[in-house]
This record gives C-alpha cells, structure tokens and sequence, in this order.
C-alpha cells in the first residue's frame, strides 16, 4: 500500500515548479569562459618541462653531494675519536718566570769570579746577593721594602720555593760577613755561587 503524498509535498513541488518556470530567474551558467594562463607562466612551464631530464641529474647530485658530506662527518668524527690525545701545552712555571736571563747571569757570574780571584769573597757573594734583590724588585717590586732584611726576603710569598734556598744561603753568608764580622773565605763564595748558579743556569755551567 502506497503512502499518499501529503498536503505541504504537494505545495512544495508546485512551488518548485513555478520557480523554474519564471523566466527572470537564472539558475545555469552561461557563457563563462576561464582566463587564460599569463605568458611568463606558460613560458615558466615549458622551460621546466624541457628541463626535465636535466632536474632529474641535478636531483641525483644533490643528494650524492649530501650523502658524502654526511660520510666525510662520521669519519672524520671517527678518526678524531681514535686519533690520541694531545699533549696538553706545559705551562711555564714561577721558577722559569723568575729565573734570570741566562747571559745575564753567566755576566754577572763572571764579575763575581774576578773579585774571587782577587780574594774579595764577600765583595763577590754580596754581589750576587745584591743582584738577586734587584731581581726580585724588578719582578715584584710592591713585594720589598727598604725595611727588610734578606732573611724577611727570603720568606716572601712572592719569592718561588726553587730561588729561596739559594738567595737565603747567599743572604745568610753576606749577612754574617756585613754584620757579624765573619770572615767570608773561598770556600764560602764557592757555596754561593753554585746556589745561584743552579737556579739561575739549570743546565749547568763552568767557568
């Protein structure tokens, strides 16, 4: 049994019918033509599409160029790991900083050796004394004052662990010899001067 079309369907189609019958209303489109590309874009497009082939080898290219800078990182990132390792710069020590010039020190030296040879021992060890303090004041010169001894001298901070034990063995000799009277013979220079000598020239000279 067929359902009848009920009352509002059958408005509703002759409804419709009547609005495709009137004539002053346009429901296709007539006439529409789409534009045209613009010529650089034609000519874009054919450039490209002779270029086909050519695009094709610089793709491939391109991504061989990629693949070996890639390798070229992983080797060389290997070899780096594998390489040993540097030996770390040995920076100078406070004694080298503080160690006179080596010609300096052979001059100074040979100015000692001929007050020696003229038996002016303490003459020669107050030199090399007197030379050391200068030394010291050209280094450090906030370090002395006019007021210290050469035993405060020798336990100044500012003096290296390596240059105290000779500056206090040449210090104590001229002390004694300037202020306590003590006769300053070779073989008290001889100590004195191999001090400094070791500080001063560490690979060893002789006269």
């Amino acid at each position: 049994m067929q359902d009848r079309a009920s009352p509002s369907d059958e408005a509703l189609a002759r409804a419709h019918d009547r609005l495709l019958a009137d004539g002053s209303l346009q429901f296709d489109r007539i006439g529409f033509t789409p534009p045209s590309p613009p010529g650089w874009l034609r000519w874009l497009g054919d450039m490209v599409q002779a270029m086909g082939p050519a695009l094709k080898w610089v793709f491939w290219i391109g991504l061989a160029l990629l693949a070996g800078l890639i390798l070229y990182a992983i080797v060389r990132e290997i070899l780096r790991l594998r390489a040993p390792s540097a030996k770390p710069t040995t920076p100078p020590s406070i004694a080298d900083e503080w160690r006179p010039d080596p010609e300096a020190a052979r001059d100074l030296l040979v100015e000692a050796d001929q007050l020696a040879r003229r038996g002016l021992y303490a003459e020669a060890a107050h030199l090399l004394l007197l030379r050391s303090v200068q030394d010291i004041a050209k280094r450090q010169p906030r370090a002395l004052r006019v007021s210290l001894t050469t035993r405060e001298i020798a336990t100044l901070k500012a003096l290296p662990d390596t240059a105290r034990p000779a500056f206090a063995l040449i210090g104590a000799v001229v002390e004694r010899s300037l202020f306590g009277g003590d006769t300053v013979g070779a073989p008290e220079f001889a100590d004195c001067r191999q001090a400094y000598e070791a500080f001063a020239l560490p690979e060893g000279w002789r006269t």
